[in-house]
């Protein structure tokens, strides 16, 4: 019986490239209809383990000072944890009211928090991870993209907080591997060059090799880049 009943609670967690899970909740900026309200938008769907933590409250701080930025890469935030929404709401209200952080203060999250206590929608993305924590969620990051579908999954353990210039650099290197049809290489920063897709055939090979293009410097047949215009 134990078994068939854990079979029952088991979801599979969202994969990338799948449309992510659609969901209703109720948040700190109201009721949040997914994805429906981000229609057109990217989406960095997070969660953390707890209110009132303190590895918890740099990452809100941090994602609340870096807002607009991800905001001008057309991309909203929703955070989520297994607490409610008076917790949600006494917790941000002390971050702005009492806890400066690396020059941040007076800082107000207004992207929304997902309340969570039946953890629906943490069951749906996996972000309640048993052998970590049967009541509270992992530090999930799921990029979700204009027509809802998975890009992008981080997952990061209770002790140790993300790095948010890691994930704003992941979306502009979606948003531009998209737009463009490149790849962007190891430790790839904005601005520098980017990778060309390796040629479908001999031909195409061997033109690319031998192209006098100056954008495109090759090291190999497989192995082009293009050079960005600094």
């Amino acid at each position: 019986m134990e078994q068939n009943k854990e079979n029952q609670d088991y979801v599979r967690m969202p994969l990338i490239g799948d449309v992510a899970p659609s969901f209703r909740a109720k948040t700190t900026m109201g009721p949040v209809n997914f994805p429906e309200d981000y229609k057109g938008k990217w989406v960095i769907l997070f969660s953390h383990p707890a209110d009132f933590t303190p590895v918890c409250t740099t990452e809100f701080m941090t994602f609340a000072s870096m807002q607009d930025e991800f905001r001008e890469l057309n991309t909203e935030l929703i955070g989520l944890s297994i607490d409610s929404i008076y917790a949600h709401i006494g917790w941000l209200r002390t971050i702005k009211e009492k806890i400066e952080y690396k020059g941040m203060k007076n800082v107000e999250i207004n992207f929304p928090v997902i309340e969570d206590l039946k953890m629906d929608v943490s069951k749906k993305f996996g972000m309640v991870q048993p052998n970590a924590s049967t009541t509270q969620a992992v530090r999930a990051v799921f990029i979700i993209d204009p027509e809802s579908k998975v890009r992008a999954i981080l997952y990061y353990p209770l002790s140790n907080g993300r790095n948010m210039d890691e994930i704003k650099r992941l979306i502009i290197g979606l948003q531009k591997a998209e737009k463009e049809q490149i790849a962007t290489p190891a430790n790839w920063q904005p601005g520098e060059d980017v990778i060309v897709p390796p040629p479908g055939s001999c031909g195409t090979a061997k033109d690319r090799v031998e192209s006098d293009d100056e954008e495109i410097y090759c090291y190999d047949w497989f192995m082009c880049f293009r050079k960005e215009k600094k």
